[in-house]
């Protein structure tokens, strides 16, 4: 049976927060929040930014010389991909007949300290479909994570739509916007942090992180006549408490500092769901991909509103690597543990 030209159904928004830096367990809420959105009609369950196991805002509070120990707890507890934890996630996913968008901190095997900031779309069968890493860390961010790459700049053609995602501060970049837009994103996930303190609140001015998500999500979705998942991570009373260990103030930071929402915006720029801040949750919306159809005809910017003889956009989809060995073939290391559902990527 040939797939619904425009397919309707029910989004999940996973705004709920990590089991703090706990690998093991904050995977298993992630599959229970998956199983609990499929009982309540979800077809597409999103995850916020970094959400396995944490997002390091320990790099906003406290200078990098007091980091050490928090950095080597969020790389012990980085996922791999493929690897056995995302594998476990899958298996969730196929069993459930959903797709699953979600964040984590990824680990590499060729350095024990090298993480990115990595958001997988998994398929309604356990197959991943995309593998994308942050292009570039923000701000204080580049303490953690490395720079991404192209690679997975994709929007996967499904049976619910054609689904892309950005990460954070991508959604500010407008080329990696219009690279998903170019490929016809019916349906895009941005994901966000819990908090994200830019200044010393005492002092005013801080980064109005709810503004911000509300502009991008608009521009991005007007622009694109795209439905956006927005899904930010929530900040619990466990890793409220664990931050404010780091010192004196920094309790009275995060405390005060602007918290992310979750909300899903249409095609037109405007919510067509509740916004969900301060209390943890999944939040749900239906959506109708026919909606994206008729704002084309007033700005389709991948179609006929665009002037691509005055404009070029080039994308390099290559995976960087730390080296490429010619010549003598070397021993490959040993591959990583199989599970059932696990697909590798090149």
């Amino acid at each position: 049976m040939m797939p619904a030209a425009y397919p309707a159904f029910r989004v999940a928004a996973a705004h709920v927060a990590p089991v703090f830096l706990d690998l093991e367990k904050t995977v298993e809420k992630a599959c229970s929040v998956i199983e609990e959105a499929a009982r309540h009609g979800a077809q597409l369950v999103a995850f916020p930014e970094a959400y396995v196991p944490a997002f390091p805002v320990w790099s906003a509070v406290a200078a990098p010389i007091h980091n050490h120990d928090w950095f080597r707890r969020l790389a012990t507890s980085a996922m791999r991909c493929p690897g056995p934890e995302l594998a476990q996630v899958a298996g969730v996913a196929r069993r459930c007949g959903v797709f699953v968008s979600l964040g984590f901190n990824e680990g590499s095997p060729d350095s024990v300290g090298c993480l990115w900031n990595t958001n997988v779309l998994i398929g309604d069968d356990g197959s991943i479909l995309n593998h994308h890493r942050k292009l570039v860390p923000t701000f204080w961010e580049k303490l953690t994570w490395a720079n991404g790459d192209g690679a997975g700049l994709r929007v996967v053609e499904t049976r619910l739509g054609r689904i892309g995602a950005l990460i954070c501060g991508e959604n500010t970049n407008p080329l990696a916007r219009f690279a998903l837009m170019a490929q016809g994103e019916q349906v895009h996930i941005a994901t966000y942090p819990p908090v994200w303190p830019t200044r010393d609140p005492r002092g005013g001015g801080n980064y109005d992180l709810a503004s911000a998500i509300r502009i991008r999500a608009g521009a991005h979705s007007f622009e694109a006549k795209a439905f956006t998942v927005v899904v930010s991570a929530f900040m619990d009373a466990a890793m409220r408490d664990e931050l404010a260990g780091i010192g004196p103030d920094a309790a009275r930071i995060v405390d005060e500092s602007p918290r992310g929402v979750s909300v899903v915006i249409g095609p037109t720029g405007e919510p067509v769901s509740e916004t969900r801040a301060d209390g943890e949750g999944i939040l749900y919306a239906d959506i109708d991909t026919a909606a994206c159809v008729e704002p084309k005809q007033f700005h389709d910017v991948v179609g006929y509103y665009n002037r691509f003889d005055v404009f070029h956009l080039t994308v390099d989809r290559s995976r960087n690597r730390a080296a490429r060995f010619v010549g003598e073939a070397a021993t490959p290391p040993p591959a990583p543990e199989s599970d059932e559902g696990e697909t590798r990527l090149s």
